[in-house]
C-alpha cells in the first residue's frame, strides 16, 4: 500500500523548516527580511526585529532590491568560499554597529579585545548585513580609549638615549646614508626653510619625509609612528611633532623656497647619477579635494570623470631614469598654460641650459607656448588633438602615403604600425611649421597624431619617446600609492605645495635606495617600503656609534648582500650610522 503523504496541522512548520525562521547566511536573511516585509505585510520594525536589522537598514535592503541590485541567486563565484577573521567577529561587528559604532569605532574596539579586523574588513561586514554608512564621531564622543600623549618633542640628546631600544621601523633607517650623500642639510639650507625655537628646519623636513617613507597616509596620522624609537632617530628628535606643529610649519615655506630646495635636490640628483635630464616628461596631476567648504578652483579629475574642486599639480620626470625631479602645487587656471615655461627657467637655473627635449600631452599647454618653446632652442614632442578636417584628409590619403614600422613596446615587447609624415603642418596659433607624424595601428579608432619641432630624429625613435611619456603617470601612481599624494583631507591640513616637494624627494630617496639593494633596480617605491623601510630591529647606543640592528625576514638576505656603509650623520652630532644583522 502507498505510504499516506506526511500532512501537519495546519500553520506549523514541518522538520527541516526552522531553516527558514532563523536563517544565518548573509543572502538568506536578507530575502527572509525582504520577503516578511514587501510580501507578508509585516512592519519594517516588526522584519527588522525578527532578522536582527534595524528598521533603517531594512529600508535601504527594499530600496536596493526594488532598484534590482540586489540578486539572491547569483551563480556560485569562484575564489574563497569562507573569511575565518570576518565570520569570527561577524557577531560582534553587529553587536557594536546596532550600538552606534562607526566601521572605523568597531574596528578600534576589536584591536582592543584581541580579534583585529581593519575598517575596510569590518566595512565589507556591515555591508553584507545590510547597514548602511554611517560617519564617525568626534573622539570625545567614541567612548574609546585615548593614547597617551606623546613627551615634549625637542633634539635629541644622545646622552639620555637608552643603550638599547626596540623599534618597528629600524628599516626606516636605511634611507640615512642616501640623505647624506644627497646633502639634505645643505638642501635644506639652500632652500632657507625657517627652524622653530625647539625644532631646526631639518628636523622638521626629516620628521615630513619619515611619514611618506612609511606610507603614513596623512599628517594627522602621525601619532601612529610619533613615538616609535626608529621614526624619532631618524629625525634626530625624541618623537616627532605633533599634526598641528608639522601643519603649521609646512605653512611656513613659501613657493620661493620650495623652489630653491628643488633647485638644489636636482643638482645633487644629476651628480649622483640619478638622472640625466635628455629627455623629460611631464604632466597635471588634479589632487581632489573632499569638503564642502574650500575656495579652491575646479580642474578635471580622470579618476571620477569630472571637474571637481582640487589642488592641480605639476610633475616633471626623467625619462631615462624614471626619477621624479620637479613639483608644483601652486597653481591656477590663468597660469597653468605657462608651467612649462617656469619649469624651463628651473631647469637653466639648475644646469645652466634649457632643457634639451620635453615631452608632454597636448593638454598640458597652448600652441602660443610650443612657439616660445621653439624659440628658445627646446625640442618638445606633444599630441595633436583630432579634428573632423584632420581625420577626413588622413582617411583619404592612398596606402602607399603609409610607411609600416615596428615600434618597441614596454617589457621588450613590439608593434607594427603604419605612419604618415607631414613635414610642414601649420597650426592655428604656431608660429611657422611643425613635423606631423600620424601613426595608425597603436589600438585607437583613429591615427594618433604626434607633433614635434624635431626635424632630425628618425621617425621610429619619436614615437618611442612619446610611449615613455606613459612612465609619468606610472610614477604618479606610485605617489599616489606609496606617499599619499592624494590624501588631501578636508581641511587640507597640510601645504600642497611643500607636500608634492617632499613627493619628489622621497621618491629621490627610494630611487637611490633600490641602487643599493642587489636585484631591486626596478622596484617601486612601495615594494622597498613593504619589504626593507618597515623593517623592525635594535637601535643600540655604543657612544659615537649608533647600531641598527635589523630583524630578520624573508628578505634579509638581500640586506646582507646590499651596499650598507658605515655612515656619518650631520644631525647626529657626527655619529657613524652602522647595520648589524640578527
Amino acid at each position: 500500500m502507498e505510504q499516506a503523504a506526511e500532512s501537519t496541522p495546519s500553520g506549523a512548520a514541518r522538520p527541516g523548516g526552522e531553516f527558514f525562521a532563523a536563517p544565518t547566511e548573509v543572502n538568506h536573511r536578507r530575502y527572509e527580511a525582504l520577503r516578511a516585509y514587501l510580501f507578508e505585510g509585516a512592519s519594517a520594525a516588526q522584519a527588522a526585529a525578527r532578522f536582527g536589522y534595524t528598521p533603517a537598514a531594512l529600508t535601504s535592503l527594499a530600496r536596493d532590491f526594488r532598484a534590482g541590485r540586489t540578486d539572491f541567486f547569483a551563480a556560485t563565484k569562484p575564489g574563497p568560499k569562507s573569511a575565518p577573521t570576518k565570520d569570527a567577529a561577524r557577531g560582534r561587528i553587529i553587536e557594536l554597529r546596532q550600538a552606534g559604532r562607526s566601521a572605523h569605532e568597531i574596528a578600534a574596539v576589536l584591536a582592543e579585545e584581541g580579534t583585529p579586523l581593519n575598517r575596510t574588513g569590518v566595512a565589507e561586514v556591515l555591508a553584507e548585513e545590510g547597514f548602511p554608512r554611517l560617519w564617525p564621531r568626534p573622539h570625545a564622543e567614541r567612548g574609546l580609549s585615548r593614547r597617551e600623549p606623546p613627551t615634549r618633542t625637542k633634539v635629541v640628546d644622545f646622552t639620555d638615549l637608552p643603550e638599547s631600544s626596540e623599534t618597528k621601523l629600524a628599516g626606516l633607517l636605511l634611507a640615512i646614508p642616501d640623505l647624506v650623500a644627497l646633502d639634505l642639510p645643505g638642501l635644506v639650507g639652500a632652500a632657507g626653510y625657517p627652524g622653530t625655537r625647539v625644532i631646526p628646519a631639518l628636523n622638521s623636513v626629516l620628521s615630513l619625509l619619515a611619514l611618506k617613507l612609511t606610507a603614513t597616509r596623512r599628517v594627522s596620522h602621525v601619532e601612529d609612528i610619533a613615538a616609535d624609537p626608529g621614526a624619532a632617530l631618524f629625525a634626530g628628535l625624541t618623537s616627532l611633532p605633533k599634526a598641528t606643529a608639522l601643519t603649521s610649519y609646512s605653512y611656513r615655506l613659501s613657493h620661493d623656497k620650495q623652489r630653491a630646495f628643488l633647485t638644489a635636490l636636482d643638482q645633487a640628483t644629476l651628480a649622483a647619477g640619478l638622472a640625466d635630464g635628455e629627455a623629460l616628461n611631464l604632466d597635471f596631476h588634479a589632487v581632489m579635494h573632499w569638503g564642502d567648504d574650500a575656495v579652491l578652483e575646479k580642474h578635471y579629475v580622470p579618476r571620477r570623470s569630472q571637474r571637481t574642486r582640487s589642488v592641480l599639480t605639476f610633475f616633471v620626470e626623467d625619462a631615462a631614469t624614471h626619477n621624479l625631479l620637479y613639483a608644483n602645487a601652486d597653481l591656477g587656471k590663468a597660469t597653468q598654460n605657462t608651467e612649462i615655461l617656469a619649469f624651463a627657467d628651473h631647469w637653466k637655473q639648475v644646469t645652466g641650459t634649457d632643457p634639451k627635449r620635453l615631452i608632454f600631452d597636448s593638454k598640458v599647454t597652448t600652441q602660443t607656448q610650443l612657439g616660445e618653446l621653439t624659440d628658445r632652442g627646446i625640442g618638445f614632442i606633444t599630441l595633436r588633438a583630432r579634428n573632423p578636417t584632420l581625420t577626413a584628409h588622413l582617411h583619404a590619403l592612398p596606402p602607399s602615403a603609409w610607411t609600416a614600422l615596428t615600434v618597441a613596446r614596454a617589457g621588450g615587447k613590439t608593434r607594427k604600425v603604419k605612419v604618415h609624415e607631414n613635414p610642414a603642418a601649420t597650426l592655428s596659433a604656431y608660429p611657422g611649421t611643425v613635423r606631423q607624424l600620424a601613426i595608425a595601428g597603436l589600438g585607437h579608432d583613429e591615427p594618433t597624431i604626434l607633433i614635434t619641432n624635431d626635424t632630425d630624429t628618425p621617425i621610429k625613435n619619436i614615437i618611442e619617446a612619446y610611449a615613455r611619456r606613459m612612465n609619468i603617470e606610472q610614477r604618479l601612481a606610485e605617489a599616489i600609492r606609496s606617499f599619499g599624494l592624494d590624501a588631501l583631507a578636508g581641511a587640507v591640513p597640510l601645504n600642497v605645495d611643500h607636500d608634492v616637494v617632499l613627493t619628489v624627494l622621497a621618491h629621490t630617496v627610494c630611487n637611490a635606495l633600490r641602487r643599493r639593494l642587489p636585484g631591486y633596480a626596478t622596484a617601486t617605491p612601495d615594494t622597498l617600503q613593504r619589504r626593507f623601510l618597515s623593517t623592525g630591529g635594535q637601535i643600540l647606543n655604543r657612544g659615537n656609534e649608533i647600531t641598527v640592528r635589523l630583524d630578520r625576514r624573508t628578505y634579509s638576505p638581500v640586506l646582507r648582500q646590499a651596499h650598507l656603509p658605515d655612515t656619518e650623520v650631520p644631525w647626529w652630532d657626527g655619529r657613524t650610522l652602522h647595520y648589524e644583522f640578527t
